[in-house]
Formats: C-alpha cells, structure tokens, sequence
C-alpha cells in the first residue's frame, strides 16, 4: 500500500506488477512508453525508489516463489505473512545493497521440497525439519511454520544471475494442536530461547541443502529468525536474530540480534505502550477527528519501532458513511489532522474506509516526504 499512490497512474501500463512501484530510469519504463501494446520479451526491472531494490520481471510479468503461501499447519496469522516479507528485505539490505543487487521472489526452493521440510521428520519423510509429534504426554511443536526465499541478482539486462539469497524462517511463538481428531484445541508455547535454538539449526541445515544446487555454492546466504505472534494477534511477529553464510561454507558462524517491536494504539487492558509521547500524539489525533465526525465506528495504530525508533505508524479508520462529498471532506479533516498531532519523522500511513472497502488513503512514504492523499471514486 505504501506505494500504492505511484502505482495510480501506472496502472493502465503495468498491470501485472499488483501495486507497488515507479519506473523512472528502469527497461520496464522506456518498455512502457514506446511499446505499451507490445508483448514484452526477456527480462525488464522496475524501480520502487526510496532506496528500496529494483524488482526483476519476465516478459513484462511480475515473478512469484512458487513456495508462496506454504504452511506447516492451519494456524497461520495473515499479518505475520507481510511482516515476513518486508523484515527480510531490510535484514537483506545489510548484506545485498540495493545499489548493487535486483530483486525477485524465491525461485530455487519448490513447492515439493519444502512442503516436505515443514511437516515432521519422519522414515517416510527424512527431510522433515519439524521434530516428531512424540508422546500426548511429552507433545512435540511446529516449531517451523513458514519458510520464505528471496533471490538477490547482479549484472545487467538480459544477463542477469544469483549473487545471493535471503531465507525467512517464520517459528512458531504458539503450537495450537488437538490430541485427538476434533477434540479440544491445546497450545504450547515456545519460549524465545527454544526458538533460537532450533532455528539456528534449522537455517544450518538449509544451507547445507542449498549449497548442492547448481550456481548456489559460492554465494552469501543469508537467513533471518522471525517470531510469529498468537494467530488472533492484531500486529504481525517480528525478526529476533540473523547470520549469513559466506561463500562455499554450509554454517553461519555469527549471528546478529535485530531489535524490532510492534504494537497497537490504543492498548488493552494494563498493557503499556513502548513510547507514551506516540501513544500521546495517536489519542489527541484521535479525539480531534472523532469530534468532528462522531460516527466513526473506530480508529487504531499498528506502530513498528526499530532500536527503539518508531520506524512507521499505520492507522486505520473504519466511517460509517459512504457519500463521495462526505469522505472527501473527511479526508481533508484527517489529513490536517496528522500534520498537526502525529509525528513528522517516521513514514505514516492512514487508511479510510468502512467495513467492506477502502475510500480513502492518506500516506507519507518517508519520515521528511510530504503527504499524498487519494480518494477513491475521485479524480
């Protein structure tokens, strides 16, 4: 979403990208201008700006991992899926500059493959990376619920190849399990400790995996720890800890502890909010808007702080009208609003809609950017 106002005016031309990104100075751009209507053949590479990589695509399409999606049980919380995605990239900056590197999704992990090394080790199944079940009395976690790969290319167009690799390893926080068919459900809970240890071991035996494919023995090979949250949690898990493995070793020697925290204004119960001046700012933003609008059915933050920086505030606001004069005119309220009460050194962005869509977006990508603001409807 957070490019989402750039990708407005590109739509008609780039379709097949799904929402993020601007094309100056890119193949996919001069692509764009002077054969819009021509199927594109090859390689092509959109830039999204604001330091983030240049994204690889195929005959003008968008590439995905075939391993998107894959789970090792049910109990998947959809936004731990984009905290994933996103914690990787920045941990991958630290190793693949975007000055250097192109971006594309995963592409030498399978479906099969790593299907099988999220269910439990087994004879029948020996690549299994989550433990066996054991005992009803001495339960065996999921402590492996998702993995995620990101490729990172050097060169140039057309010849472009791997120079290194990001994996996301999403453990487990809570196993939710029954010990019989449609019985009551049970958790364990995994300390972080536990998980440091089995993902250190886990990403271990990844590399090792992955140094037998062809072109992958003397690359970096990076991986990060990521802590999922309950399944019912409102803020996606976070990164604890990530290493990477240097040319032709299958070992990270040396890991590195990542200091991220999310939450969600306003707290709940006796919960304490990591930054009270943020949790100031949000109310007073909160309240200005609800006194001019009192049929606003709620308001909330998701804030991410990094080090112990807010490094971005999300809002959303759910209306319960739907007149085009009556959003617009809201919107601007929202957008004053913001810049009198929310902070001015962290990218923000503010979502209005009701329960079923979204109307409006009022979004700052970077902490000195100036805001933009779309109505949708509009022009």
């Amino acid at each position: 979403m957070k490019k989402y106002l750039q990708f407005i005016a590109l739509a008609g031309v780039v379709a097949t990208l799904s929402g993020c990104g601007n094309l100056k100075d890119s193949n996919l751009a001069n692509n764009a201008t002077t054969t819009s209507n021509t199927k594109k053949k090859g390689s092509q590479t959109t830039s999204t700006g604001n330091n983030g990589y240049t994204v690889l695509m195929k005959n003008g399409r968008y590439v995905t991992s075939p391993i998107s999606g894959l789970t090792a049980t049910d109990n998947d919380n959809s936004v731990d899926t984009r905290e994933l995605e996103r914690g990787l990239i920045q941990i991958s900056k630290n190793q693949f500059s975007p000055n250097s590197y192109v971006f594309q999704e995963g592409q030498y992990l399978d479906a099969s493959t790593v299907t099988d090394w999220l269910a439990r080790k087994s004879k029948s199944n020996p690549t299994g990376l989550n433990p066996a079940s054991g005992t009803k009395k001495n339960y065996n976690p999921y402590y492996l619920e998702e993995i995620l790969e990101q490729d990172y290319l050097t060169g140039s167009s057309p010849n472009y190849h791997i120079g290194g690799i990001s994996i996301g390893l999403a453990l487990n926080s809570i196993d939710y399990y029954q010990k019989v068919k449609d019985g009551p459900e049970y958790q364990k809970n995994i300390s972080r400790a536990e998980q440091r240890q089995f993902g250190e071991q886990a990403a271990n035996q990844i590399v090792a995996r992955l140094r037998k494919k062809k072109g992958l023995k003397n690359i970096p090979i990076t991986v990060g720890l990521f802590s999922k949250t309950s399944k019912d949690s409102l803020v996606g898990g976070t990164y604890f800890a990530y290493g990477t493995a240097s040319p032709n070793s299958s070992k990270i020697s040396k890991w590195k502890a990542v200091s991220e925290k999310t939450q969600v204004l306003p707290t709940i119960g006796d919960a304490k909010a990591i930054n009270s001046d943020d949790a100031s700012s949000f109310n007073s933003f909160k309240a200005a808007i609800q006194d001019y609008f009192p049929n606003i059915s709620g308001v909330t933050a998701t804030l991410r702080y990094e080090n112990g920086k807010l490094a971005q505030e999300n809002i959303s606001i759910t209306t319960q009208f739907y007149g085009y004069e009556q959003t617009q005119s809201f919107t601007q309220l929202v957008l004053s609003t913001a810049k009198k009460y929310l902070p001015n050194d962290c990218p923000i962005e503010i979502k209005i809609g009701s329960v079923d869509n979204v109307q409006a977006l009022i979004a700052k990508e970077t902490a000195d950017g100036a805001y933009q603001v779309h109505v949708y409807g509009g022009e």
